[in-house]
């Protein structure tokens, strides 16, 4: 029989806390122990040490090997450092939560307090205690690289200055995406899967992003030269043949960065498409649709076979799968994995950043994917009779993002609203019905910035810093920006800015309407941008038709981005669909208004000015406007102008308001951590 002596300790992260997970990466805990009555007000220390001492019991009589003395119901003693007195609580221990190996007569264990609403101790959770210069190393205590959690015990402040042990689990994550900045990036995803695994890496997880190593003969090949060959290949089957693949590795910010090697990577153009421009989903050139085929397969296996800071990744990770070009992942550990014992534990999450893009192709495709013919209904595809091409076409193919979206353990998008757009006939794109039935697993987190890049009062780009506090140097960025462009430099007058892609989806044509009427008011009004030629043709059209007054630059170039985002009073953004836009974003952290179309994440992130709320002093970050139609985008832009004329301390208050918005990536790795907790209550989705 035993008996265990609890004694009070002090801290439960000491200064070499940091140091010994380096030697130990996860711990599980051993068991819980209830001791509901052992006080009944808070404590403000937080955490035990529990020893185990023996107890022998012969005929009603023992004694204690090792340690006090316990009654023979199997009772544990409480030793207060401060009163030193022992009190003896009456409650039994199963032996199988306890067992020899898992209790270290040397070191003990810590506990961290469990409390209720009240803040009464109501348990506690047993883990590990970590020495002074070791980690305590017994049978059961540390966990492999195999488990996907490791349980980490925090103090933190409550409302009422009591400190409370909280309990973080810890994932191996998996990012799979055809783009990560700095190293390749087309638009949005490549900013997302560039800064959210450093996030969720701060924040204790071991994270994996793995992506193309894309070569097309430029300067941007350069960006993989700290890349180092692991000298690992694997082959796959797929495609009629035998395809060898191998790996690249880069260690930084506390991510491993893994780059799959092909000759289908290296070609001149982007990664979606040739030097002469992007190809349409139904028309992938093969080397592009076998590119993001081995992607998937290389994304499954890296976590088995690559051996990153002397460990591999093991089989309970968590995979995040970006768009359909890593969509096959999940059908993948459905069909191929899961089916004989591997990745059994393991979860994948799909996340939406454009439904637009589906990776529909020909129904003879599927015999390329190397998958089991029975799984062609996962991503069987009929196209409906008034999007077919001619009258004898059966509309039969293969949609791979399809395939994710019935696969995969939960679905997100990059914001709320988008979440919910996706589910409707309108914003579907013909998965709505699918997505509907998939509502309970489908939810929306809102981007987050680079908020160091983008930052006024740090801004390298800009001509003088500012911050919330002293906005004046926005002003002589306003009067910086005009002089650059050849503007008249007249800082009263409002002027108005875009910053986006030239295109049908960011609402080109309406601005090309109204830009007449947008004329006659005393405004200016910027635009930077490239896309559609005939979009870039009017731009230079536009340019000369107002010389004083309209400026259009056909290209993109970054400086000046930042310079039209910082000397901007209003940012104009009438997108017909916006799964998250980062551009509005962009603009409050600079105190540029946004006047955005009320969809997607512009509708989650933009709050409609109420000048009358607050007591006068207003709330709101920003004008919508809704419906998408001309006289309701003039109608919300007469707004903004007429309250930067004649309003100065209610726009003082929309620019402050808006630099104080919260829209870190720490704050949506936050999110994430909740939505990995959802994933693994429930067993795999398909098992």
């Amino acid at each position: 029989m035993e008996s265990l002596q609890v004694s009070r300790f002090i801290s439960c992260r000491s200064s070499s806390f940091s140091s010994t997970t380096k030697l130990a990466p996860s711990f599980r805990p051993v068991t819980q122990v209830g001791v509901g009555s052992l006080w009944r007000k808070p404590n403000k220390n937080g955490c035990l040490v529990i020893r185990s001492s023996t107890f022998v019991s012969d005929g009603g009589s023992g004694g204690a090997a090792g340690g006090s003395g316990s009654s023979q119901d199997g009772s544990f003693a409480v030793e207060d450092d401060q009163k030193k007195t022992n009190k003896h609580i009456n409650n039994k221990i199963n032996k199988n939560n306890i067992k020899n190996g898992n209790v270290n007569q040397k070191n003990g264990r810590v506990l961290g307090a469990e409390r209720d609403d009240s803040g009464s101790v109501i348990g506690f959770q047993l883990l590990p205690h970590l020495g002074d210069n070791e980690v305590s190393e017994s049978q059961g205590d540390v966990a492999t690289q195999e488990d996907v959690s490791s349980y980490e015990v925090e103090k933190t402040e409550d409302t009422e200055g009591e400190s409370k042990a909280q309990t973080r689990v810890t994932h191996s994550i998996v990012f799979v995406t055809s783009e990560a900045a700095p190293y390749s990036k087309t638009g949005g995803l490549g900013d997302v899967c560039g800064s959210l695994p450093i996030a969720l890496a701060a924040h204790g997880h071991r994270v994996m992003v793995v992506s193309p190593r894309y070569q097309n003969g430029t300067t941007a090949d350069q960006k993989f030269a700290n890349a180092k060959d692991l000298g690992h290949c694997i082959k796959v089957y797929c495609f009629g043949g035998e395809q060898e693949v191998s790996f690249f590795h880069e260690y930084r910010e506390g991510v491993d960065w893994v780059f799959v090697d092909h000759p289908a990577y290296h070609r001149p153009g982007n990664p979606y498409g040739d030097s002469n421009g992007a190809f349409g989903d139904n028309q992938v050139w093969f080397g592009i649709e076998l590119g993001f085929t081995l992607l998937s397969y290389a994304a499954c296996e890296a976590p088995l076979v690559l051996p990153l800071g002397g460990f591999t990744y093991g089989e309970k990770c968590l995979f995040l799968v970006n768009d359909w070009h890593a969509s096959l992942v999940p059908v993948l550990l459905a069909s191929k994995y899961r089916p004989y014992g591997v990745y059994k534990e393991a979860r994948s999450i799909l996340v939406i950043h454009n439904l637009s893009h589906q990776g529909v192709e020909p129904a003879a495709t599927f015999k390329h994917l190397g998958l089991p013919s029975q799984w062609y209904g996962a991503l069987g595809w009929v196209f409906p009779t008034w999007a077919r091409t001619h009258a004898l076409d059966t509309g039969e193919a293969v949609n791979l993002l399809k395939g994710a979206v019935v696969t995969s353990d939960r679905i997100l998008t990059v914001s709320k609203g988008y979440s919910w757009e996706i589910t409707t006939p309108e914003g579907g794109y013909g998965l709505h019905e699918l997505l509907t039935s998939r509502k309970s697993v489908l939810d929306g987190i809102t981007n987050g910035i680079d908020v160091a890049e983008w930052n006024p009062s740090t801004d390298e780009h800009i001509a003088v810093p500012y911050s919330a506090d002293d906005l004046s140097g926005k002003v002589e960025c306003k009067m910086a920006l005009q002089k650059e462009l050849g503007l008249p430099v007249r800082p009263d007058c409002p002027l108005i800015g875009f910053v986006g892609r030239l295109d049908y989806q960011k609402g080109i044509d309406l601005i090309q309407a109204a830009t007449p009427e947008i004329m006659e008011e005393d405004v200016q009004f910027v635009m930077l941008g490239s896309g559609d030629p005939q979009y870039e043709s009017w731009m230079r059209v536009a340019e000369v038709t107002y010389r004083d007054k309209f400026r259009g630059w056909v290209g993109f170039n970054v400086p000046i981005s930042h310079r039209i985002t910082a000397g901007c009073d209003i940012l104009l953004m009438p997108s017909r669909f916006e799964p998250c836009g980062l551009n509005q974003l962009y603009a409050m952290r600079y105190g540029t208004i946004p006047v955005v179309h009320a969809t997607g994440g512009l509708r989650d992130t933009v709050e409609n000015f109420n000048p009358y709320a607050e007591g006068g002093s207003g709330t709101g970050t920003g004008w919508t406007f809704s419906p998408l139609i001309k006289d309701s985008m003039l109608a919300a832009l007469r707004n903004a102008t007429k309250t930067y004329r004649e309003y100065k301390t209610s726009w003082e208050g929309l620019m402050k308001r808006c630099m104080e918005k919260d829209y870190t990536w720490e704050n949506a790795a936050t999110q994430y951590e909740q939505v990995f907790e959802w994933a693994f209550i429930d067993r795999p989705y398909v098992s």
